[in-house]
């Protein structure tokens, strides 16, 4: 089923209604005048909600999520960069969020809370069948989990934050955890408050989180409602078994204003940061010691309102593969978008399960 249209040039960018090019100043990420291009926009009626999760199959498709909020499924859908056309690969997603794809052709999901699975499932892109990976840590049902990147040793770190959702929490921390190939879990870090994003360096030895905490979801219904706190983007160093080795620093530090959610690095090993800010909306490249080397503004600057309200706001960003390797793959609002950049993504298929 086709659901999608290419929209090129100046009906990207008009969609947005916001400063939507590169703009004239060179830098090393985008070429000048670079531009939004809209790949997919929501054609299903759903309440809320946003797109989520792009991920790259080893055949250049691109699979992301629209995950909508409250009683209704989300999807999980399938663009392919050489017909432009989006197809529904499964419309009972389990509230699946973040998305990562193996070389083994699977594609690994992070079912979040709210009606939702709160597991990692593994959907079979062949037959279209999802199993359950994971769905505990100690016992206990993880929170919702966020996102998730898979290493050169086939083994998934995720985030496993709460944002929504009326589910009991039954663990007391929204920690970052690593699922090994002998179906074990171990807890990476506790040091991020709300972890959202995550992706590793390319030589495996830098592990990047993104902290997201807009407070809410508290543990007992009887608890206070938490406060908001950290925004900033994390870098922990690790060691050859891939745990944490020494202490992290702040890449990132967005003060008062949203911070980053999903996130993806090129082949120098530059950041690229899906910015929720409302005065700043964009995608922003930093390098690996969080000098900004450039940004990409996605929507109109200093928005306010309610969240239905926000226009131009992104979720997450992947690069494609082989000859599309310099797309960088965008999901804003209810849509999916495309900007061609002077660098080049890595390719991640190294590892299967």
């Amino acid at each position: 089923m086709r659901i999608s249209t290419i929209v090129r040039g100046f009906w990207a960018a008009t969609f947005l209604a916001g400063s939507l090019v590169a703009g004239d100043r060179e830098n090393s990420i985008f070429p000048k005048g670079a531009s939004l291009e809209l790949l997919h926009t929501r054609q299903v009626q759903l309440n809320s909600g946003l797109t989520e999760g792009p991920t790259v199959a080893r055949d250049g498709s691109i699979y992301f999520t629209d995950l909508p909020f409250g009683p209704e499924n989300g999807m999980i859908l399938r663009y392919d960069p050489k017909t432009g056309k989006t197809t529904v690969f499964t419309a009972n997603s389990g509230k699946a969020n973040g998305l990562t794809c193996t070389v083994d052709g699977s594609l690994i999901a992070c079912d979040g809370a709210d009606g939702g699975g709160r597991q990692l499932v593994r959907w079979d892109l062949k037959t279209g069948a999802g199993k359950t990976l994971v769905d505990r840590f100690q016992g206990k049902r993880f929170n919702s989990p966020n996102d998730v990147f898979v290493d050169l040793k086939g083994r998934f770190y995720f985030t496993d934050p709460r944002y929504g959702g009326t589910e009991l929490r039954e663990l007391a921390r929204e920690s970052v955890y690593r699922l090994n190939t002998d179906g074990t879990v171990i807890e990476i870090t506790k040091e991020v408050e709300k972890p959202n994003g995550i992706v590793l360096s390319p030589d495996q030895r830098t592990l990047y989180i993104g902290d997201h905490n807009n407070g809410g979801n508290r543990l007992k219904a009887s608890d206070p409602e938490p406060k908001r706190g950290a925004m900033k983007v994390y870098a922990f160093p690790l060691n050859k078994q891939g745990l944490v080795s020494g202490p992290r620093r702040t890449l990132v530090d967005f003060g008062a204003e949203n911070g980053c959610d999903g996130m993806t690095v090129d082949k120098k090993g530059n950041i690229y940061l899906a910015c929720r800010s409302l005065a700043r909306p964009g995608v922003m490249v930093v390098d690996p010691q969080g000098r900004e080397l450039a940004f990409f503004e996605t929507g109109p600057r200093n928005q306010k309102g309610l969240f239905e309200e926000w226009k131009g706001i992104p979720s997450n960003v992947e690069f494609g593969i082989g000859d599309d390797a310099h797309s960088l793959y965008v999901s804003i609002d209810k849509a999916l978008y495309r900007i061609h950049v002077k660098t080049r993504g890595i390719n991640p298929y190294r590892a299967s399960r």
